[in-house]
């Protein structure tokens, strides 16, 4: 009996072998943003159990970008060799194709290791930053410090980091590129009118709340290999009674990603309040080709 499961399928020109695949974990065991030891044993596991696809966890563009100070980022010379490493060892001992997932955590970023309980670290901590946002407003009103919203230079300077890590990811030899928009991270912050008040051209309507996560699309596809996969993880919904990125708004974004070439989109749900209320049930992780 043949199984979908087992049979391949092709993502732009990337031949993927089976349907299994590995999604973003992060791992929180990153050396100044570069990969570790741990990296290599956590993803070649992976590489030699017959899986199709492996995802790296979220890999900051910039260090700032980053969830915690244990997390990868792909900025620098010394990220890219080490995360090379990796991405060969998985190569050479499997038939798996190689994901990574760009993000940027903004007002989210700056938090502490979950095993060290995961609260935000303040910016005048040695081991913490200031961090950005489309807007001024705190992730949650105890704890968490207001970030800086980002004017025309800092939209600039990221989509740039986009760019940059994107050619990194190349040379490094990744078949697949996943842009983090889920989570309450900054590209879902600039989706939901929850965490995005801006009075300009990328806030208020949905139009130009998604306008910022398109641009980033946009030049982070232009120099991404035409024949090489690109995809976009973005929460469905909010989970929050008042007005919020939803299903609908969804939708219309998975439109507009469709339009500009994306191979697919990876949906998952929530991550922006801490007023989400999520409904208990069958979880179905769903990733559309």
């Amino acid at each position: 009996m043949n199984s979908y499961l087992f049979s391949p399928i092709s993502l732009s020109n990337i031949s993927v072998p089976n349907r299994i695949v590995v999604a973003p974990m992060c791992q929180y065991s990153a050396d100044e943003g570069n990969a570790t030891d741990w990296h290599l044993m956590h993803l070649g596991q992976f590489a030699v159990s017959g899986v199709g696809l492996i995802f790296t966890e979220a890999v900051g563009v910039e260090m700032t970008g980053r969830i915690s100070p244990g997390c990868l980022a792909l900025c620098t010379d010394e990220h890219e060799q080490n995360l090379k490493r990796v991405v060969d060892f998985c190569h050479d001992f499997g038939n798996a194709k190689m994901g990574i997932q760009l993000a940027h955590a903004g007002r989210k970023g700056s938090t502490e290791l979950p095993w060290l309980g995961g609260k935000p670290i303040p910016s005048v901590d040695p081991r913490g930053w200031k961090t950005d946002g489309p807007s001024s407003e705190a992730y949650a009103a105890t704890g968490w410090e207001a970030p800086n919203a980002l004017d025309e230079d800092g939209l600039l300077r990221i989509k740039s980091a986009f760019v940059d890590a994107a050619k990194r990811a190349d040379r490094i030899g990744f078949d697949v590129l996943e842009i983090h928009a889920a989570h309450g991270y900054l590209l879902h912050q600039f989706l939901s009118p929850l965490s995005n008040l801006r009075n300009d051209q990328y806030g208020g309507s949905l139009e130009d709340r998604m306008r910022f996560p398109l641009e980033v699309f946009d030049v982070v596809s232009k120099v991404w290999p035409r024949e090489k996969a690109i995809g976009v993880r973005f929460s469905a919904t909010d989970w929050v009674d008042r007005s919020s990125w939803d299903i609908k708004e969804s939708k219309v974004f998975a439109h507009e990603l469709n339009k500009r070439g994306c191979h697919f989109i990876d949906v998952s749900s929530a991550g922006n309040s801490p007023e989400q209320q999520i409904e208990v049930g069958l979880v179905i992780k769903l990733v559309c080709f």
